[in-house]
């Protein structure tokens, strides 16, 4: 299959999306997996929304004015509002199962 410098030439929007949507919550627990039992000096919920935060900083100054070059991404269920609550679930539940308490490093 050819490139044609969109990744939208590939699969179609809807494919992106729903692979975008079972991909969020995979990564996001991964890499909250490895923060938190590396570092465990942030509470789950602390982690998750800082994950979160991070994501919608991204999106609204980054990739949907920059990359995107509009908004509308924000009016689709699917393409945001959806792997927003999957990051924080999966970072917050990532954290609840590794103890869900911080620990100190140090005795």
């Amino acid at each position: 299959m050819a490139y044609h410098g969109s990744r939208r030439s590939v699969t179609s929007v809807q494919n992106t999306l729903v692979m975008h949507a079972f991909a969020t919550p995979i990564v996001f627990a991964a890499l909250s997996f490895g923060l938190l039992f590396t570092l465990p000096l942030h509470h789950p919920t602390e982690t998750a929304l800082a994950f979160l935060a991070f994501v919608v900083f991204m999106d609204a100054f980054l990739i949907a004015p920059f990359f995107e070059k509009s908004f509308v991404m924000f009016s689709s269920i699917l393409g945001t509002w959806i792997p927003f609550a999957l990051i924080f679930l999966s970072t917050l539940l990532t954290g609840l199962y590794l103890g869900g308490r911080p620990k100190l490093p140090f005795p």
